[in-house]
Protein backbone atom coordinates (compact mmCIF):
# COMPACT_ATOMS: atom_id res chain seq x y z
CA UNK A 1 0.00 0.00 0.00
CA UNK A 2 2.64 2.38 -1.28
CA UNK A 3 0.60 3.95 -1.03
CA UNK A 4 -2.14 6.55 0.75
CA UNK A 5 -5.47 8.14 -0.60
CA UNK A 6 -7.94 10.79 -0.27
CA UNK A 7 -10.89 11.31 -1.83
CA UNK A 8 -13.49 13.95 -2.06
CA UNK A 9 -16.31 14.71 0.34
CA UNK A 10 -19.83 14.14 0.00
CA UNK A 11 -21.78 12.14 -2.42
CA UNK A 12 -22.16 12.33 -5.98
CA UNK A 13 -25.12 12.80 -8.17
CA UNK A 14 -26.76 10.90 -10.81
CA UNK A 15 -26.02 12.09 -13.86
CA UNK A 16 -27.87 14.95 -14.89
CA UNK A 17 -28.39 15.96 -11.34
CA UNK A 18 -26.70 19.40 -10.02
CA UNK A 19 -23.37 18.39 -8.31
CA UNK A 20 -23.48 14.74 -10.37
CA UNK A 21 -20.70 14.10 -12.77
CA UNK A 22 -23.73 13.90 -15.64
CA UNK A 23 -24.24 17.71 -14.77
CA UNK A 24 -23.22 19.73 -18.00
CA UNK A 25 -20.44 22.07 -17.34
CA UNK A 26 -19.24 20.17 -14.32
CA UNK A 27 -16.08 18.45 -14.28
CA UNK A 28 -15.33 15.03 -13.67
CA UNK A 29 -12.23 14.55 -10.70
CA UNK A 30 -12.64 11.00 -11.18
CA UNK A 31 -9.79 11.02 -14.05
CA UNK A 32 -7.65 12.88 -11.85
CA UNK A 33 -8.05 11.08 -8.89
CA UNK A 34 -6.58 7.96 -10.96
CA UNK A 35 -3.68 9.63 -11.61
CA UNK A 36 -3.19 10.79 -8.29
CA UNK A 37 -3.30 7.10 -7.55
CA UNK A 38 -0.55 6.22 -9.76
CA UNK A 39 2.30 9.23 -9.02
CA UNK A 40 3.52 7.09 -6.01
CA UNK A 41 3.89 4.15 -8.13
CA UNK A 42 5.76 5.93 -10.92
CA UNK A 43 8.27 7.58 -8.60
CA UNK A 44 9.11 5.16 -6.31
CA UNK A 45 9.09 2.58 -9.09
CA UNK A 46 9.01 3.81 -12.35
CA UNK A 47 11.77 6.46 -12.33
CA UNK A 48 14.47 4.52 -10.39
CA UNK A 49 14.49 1.56 -13.05
CA UNK A 50 14.42 3.81 -15.76
CA UNK A 51 17.61 5.82 -13.91
CA UNK A 52 19.44 2.73 -13.26
CA UNK A 53 19.43 1.81 -17.09
CA UNK A 54 19.78 5.30 -17.82
CA UNK A 55 23.06 5.62 -15.48
CA UNK A 56 24.21 1.96 -16.33
CA UNK A 57 23.88 1.76 -19.95
CA UNK A 58 23.76 5.26 -20.59
CA UNK A 59 26.57 6.99 -19.01
CA UNK A 60 28.36 4.06 -18.01
CA UNK A 61 27.93 3.85 -14.34
CA UNK A 62 28.91 0.98 -12.20
CA UNK A 63 26.07 -1.15 -10.92
CA UNK A 64 26.65 -0.19 -7.98
CA UNK A 65 26.50 3.82 -8.22
CA UNK A 66 23.06 3.17 -10.88
CA UNK A 67 21.34 1.15 -7.88
CA UNK A 68 22.45 4.26 -5.24
CA UNK A 69 21.62 7.29 -7.54
CA UNK A 70 18.48 5.49 -8.58
CA UNK A 71 16.91 5.12 -4.69
CA UNK A 72 17.62 9.37 -4.50
CA UNK A 73 14.23 10.29 -6.43
CA UNK A 74 11.80 8.51 -3.45
CA UNK A 75 13.75 9.62 -0.68
CA UNK A 76 13.36 13.19 -2.07
CA UNK A 77 9.38 12.63 -2.58
CA UNK A 78 9.00 11.22 0.89
CA UNK A 79 10.29 14.46 2.39
CA UNK A 80 8.62 16.42 -0.18
CA UNK A 81 5.26 14.96 1.44
CA UNK A 82 6.16 15.73 4.50
CA UNK A 83 7.26 19.26 4.04
CA UNK A 84 4.37 19.89 1.75
CA UNK A 85 1.71 18.18 4.26
CA UNK A 86 3.20 20.41 7.15
CA UNK A 87 2.32 17.54 9.02
CA UNK A 88 4.24 14.62 10.85
CA UNK A 89 2.85 11.30 9.43
CA UNK A 90 4.03 8.44 10.86
CA UNK A 91 4.37 5.95 8.16
CA UNK A 92 5.84 8.86 5.55
CA UNK A 93 8.24 9.65 8.48
CA UNK A 94 9.09 5.86 8.62
CA UNK A 95 9.76 5.41 4.84
CA UNK A 96 11.71 8.33 4.85
CA UNK A 97 14.33 6.93 7.60
CA UNK A 98 14.48 3.79 5.50
CA UNK A 99 15.36 5.53 2.75
CA UNK A 100 18.10 7.81 4.34
CA UNK A 101 19.31 4.52 5.78
CA UNK A 102 19.50 2.92 2.56
CA UNK A 103 21.48 5.63 0.91
CA UNK A 104 24.01 6.04 3.49
CA UNK A 105 24.67 1.95 3.67
CA UNK A 106 25.22 2.33 -0.08
CA UNK A 107 28.14 4.46 0.47
CA UNK A 108 29.77 1.70 2.80
CA UNK A 109 28.38 -1.19 0.23
CA UNK A 110 31.11 -2.45 -2.81
CA UNK A 111 28.72 -5.35 -4.07
CA UNK A 112 25.74 -5.00 -6.64
CA UNK A 113 23.92 -7.90 -4.26
CA UNK A 114 24.62 -6.81 -1.23
CA UNK A 115 22.94 -3.84 -1.90
CA UNK A 116 19.65 -5.12 -3.31
CA UNK A 117 19.72 -7.43 -0.25
CA UNK A 118 20.55 -4.27 1.73
CA UNK A 119 17.46 -2.18 0.29
CA UNK A 120 14.99 -5.27 0.76
CA UNK A 121 16.62 -5.60 4.34
CA UNK A 122 16.05 -2.27 5.56
CA UNK A 123 12.85 -1.93 3.94
CA UNK A 124 11.63 -4.71 5.49
CA UNK A 125 11.73 -2.34 8.49
CA UNK A 126 8.49 -1.04 7.03
CA UNK A 127 6.55 -4.39 7.46
CA UNK A 128 7.72 -4.93 11.06
CA UNK A 129 6.88 -1.68 12.22
CA UNK A 130 3.10 -1.90 10.64
CA UNK A 131 3.46 -5.42 12.42
CA UNK A 132 4.42 -4.27 15.67
CA UNK A 133 2.23 -1.00 15.79
CA UNK A 134 -1.35 -3.32 15.74
CA UNK A 135 -0.43 -3.47 19.55
CA UNK A 136 -0.85 0.00 19.86
CA UNK A 137 -4.02 2.47 20.20
CA UNK A 138 -3.33 3.35 16.20
CA UNK A 139 -1.77 1.09 13.81
CA UNK A 140 0.60 2.66 11.50
CA UNK A 141 -1.53 2.04 8.26
CA UNK A 142 -4.96 3.76 10.34
CA UNK A 143 -3.36 7.33 9.02
CA UNK A 144 -4.28 6.24 5.22
CA UNK A 145 -7.38 4.15 6.23
CA UNK A 146 -8.93 6.69 7.66
CA UNK A 147 -9.66 8.90 4.86
CA UNK A 148 -10.80 6.37 2.64
CA UNK A 149 -13.37 5.13 5.07
CA UNK A 150 -14.54 8.07 5.99
CA UNK A 151 -14.49 10.04 2.95
CA UNK A 152 -12.88 12.92 4.63
CA UNK A 153 -16.47 13.99 6.22
CA UNK A 154 -17.30 15.74 9.35
CA UNK A 155 -20.13 13.04 9.65
CA UNK A 156 -17.54 9.96 8.56
CA UNK A 157 -15.04 11.11 11.10
CA UNK A 158 -17.45 11.48 14.20
CA UNK A 159 -18.43 7.82 13.25
CA UNK A 160 -15.60 6.69 13.05
CA UNK A 161 -13.99 7.72 16.21
CA UNK A 162 -17.51 6.39 18.08
CA UNK A 163 -17.36 3.23 15.80
CA UNK A 164 -13.89 2.92 17.43
CA UNK A 165 -14.76 3.24 21.12
CA UNK A 166 -17.75 1.01 20.62
CA UNK A 167 -17.68 -1.56 18.43
CA UNK A 168 -14.86 -4.10 18.90
CA UNK A 169 -15.37 -5.58 15.26
CA UNK A 170 -14.81 -2.01 13.95
CA UNK A 171 -11.83 -2.08 16.01
CA UNK A 172 -10.47 -5.67 14.73
CA UNK A 173 -11.17 -4.61 11.40
CA UNK A 174 -8.75 -1.64 11.45
CA UNK A 175 -5.63 -3.71 13.08
CA UNK A 176 -6.29 -6.63 10.66
CA UNK A 177 -6.14 -3.99 7.81
CA UNK A 178 -2.45 -3.48 8.50
CA UNK A 179 -1.85 -7.03 9.80
CA UNK A 180 -2.61 -7.54 6.33
CA UNK A 181 0.01 -4.78 4.58
CA UNK A 182 2.35 -5.29 7.51
CA UNK A 183 2.77 -9.26 5.94
CA UNK A 184 2.69 -8.19 2.40
CA UNK A 185 5.43 -5.84 2.66
CA UNK A 186 7.24 -8.15 4.96
CA UNK A 187 6.91 -11.27 2.62
CA UNK A 188 8.13 -9.19 -0.27
CA UNK A 189 10.88 -7.74 1.05
CA UNK A 190 12.25 -12.00 1.67
CA UNK A 191 11.49 -13.10 -2.00
CA UNK A 192 13.50 -9.59 -3.09
CA UNK A 193 16.46 -11.07 -0.32
CA UNK A 194 16.08 -14.43 -1.94
CA UNK A 195 16.04 -13.25 -5.39
CA UNK A 196 18.92 -10.71 -5.17
CA UNK A 197 21.14 -13.61 -4.18
CA UNK A 198 19.84 -15.97 -7.00
CA UNK A 199 19.47 -14.17 -10.20
CA UNK A 200 21.47 -11.74 -12.36
CA UNK A 201 21.43 -8.49 -11.08
CA UNK A 202 19.94 -6.69 -14.02
CA UNK A 203 16.95 -9.24 -13.80
CA UNK A 204 16.31 -8.14 -10.20
CA UNK A 205 16.58 -4.21 -11.14
CA UNK A 206 12.62 -4.95 -12.52
CA UNK A 207 11.62 -8.12 -11.16
CA UNK A 208 11.84 -6.32 -7.74
CA UNK A 209 10.14 -3.74 -8.77
CA UNK A 210 6.91 -6.41 -10.42
CA UNK A 211 7.31 -8.10 -6.66
CA UNK A 212 6.41 -4.71 -5.13
CA UNK A 213 3.65 -4.33 -7.39
CA UNK A 214 2.13 -8.04 -7.02
CA UNK A 215 2.70 -7.37 -3.09
CA UNK A 216 0.84 -3.72 -3.05
CA UNK A 217 -2.32 -5.14 -5.36
CA UNK A 218 -2.38 -8.65 -3.04
CA UNK A 219 -2.93 -6.29 0.01
CA UNK A 220 -5.31 -3.74 -1.60
CA UNK A 221 -7.36 -6.41 -2.59
CA UNK A 222 -7.08 -8.86 0.88
CA UNK A 223 -7.35 -5.80 2.75
CA UNK A 224 -9.58 -3.55 0.90
CA UNK A 225 -12.35 -7.02 0.84
CA UNK A 226 -12.06 -8.04 4.65
CA UNK A 227 -11.77 -4.16 6.34
CA UNK A 228 -11.97 -1.22 4.29
CA UNK A 229 -15.41 -2.46 2.67
CA UNK A 230 -16.79 -3.32 6.00
CA UNK A 231 -15.46 -0.31 8.38
CA UNK A 232 -16.87 1.67 4.93
CA UNK A 233 -20.54 0.54 5.63
CA UNK A 234 -20.33 0.75 9.18
CA UNK A 235 -19.11 4.17 9.09
CA UNK A 236 -22.27 5.24 6.69
CA UNK A 237 -24.26 3.16 8.64
CA UNK A 238 -23.63 4.96 11.98
CA UNK A 239 -23.23 8.32 10.36
CA UNK A 240 -26.91 8.16 8.86
CA UNK A 241 -28.09 6.61 12.38
CA UNK A 242 -26.21 9.56 13.72
CA UNK A 243 -28.48 11.81 11.16
CA UNK A 244 -31.19 10.79 12.04
CA UNK A 245 -33.60 12.94 14.63
CA UNK A 246 -34.79 11.64 17.82
CA UNK A 247 -38.23 10.85 17.92
CA UNK A 248 -40.69 13.27 20.16
CA UNK A 249 -41.08 12.06 23.81
CA UNK A 250 -44.36 10.44 25.00
CA UNK A 251 -45.74 13.76 26.66
CA UNK A 252 -44.81 16.02 23.92
CA UNK A 253 -46.62 12.88 21.38
CA UNK A 254 -49.65 13.46 23.66
CA UNK A 255 -49.54 17.49 23.68
CA UNK A 256 -49.90 17.44 19.90
CA UNK A 257 -52.60 14.09 19.90
CA UNK A 258 -54.57 16.74 22.51
CA UNK A 259 -57.94 18.19 20.35
CA UNK A 260 -57.38 21.69 20.57
CA UNK A 261 -59.36 23.35 23.00
CA UNK A 262 -59.39 20.35 25.09
CA UNK A 263 -59.92 20.80 28.84
CA UNK A 264 -61.66 24.13 28.33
Amino acid sequence: MSRKQSVSEGKAGEPGEPGGNGEPGAPDNTGKAVLRSFVPLIVDAGIPIASYYVLKDGFGFSTVAALGWSSVVPALRTVWELVASRRVNGLALLILVVNVVGLAMTAVAGDARLMMAKDSAVSSTIGIVILLSVRTERPLMTAGLKPWVTKGSAAGDAAWDRLLAESAVFRRAERRFSVIWGTALLTECVLKVVGAYTLPVDTMVWLGTVMTVVAILAAMFLAGGSCADPMEKMVAAEAGRAAEPEPAGPAAGAAEAEPVGAGS
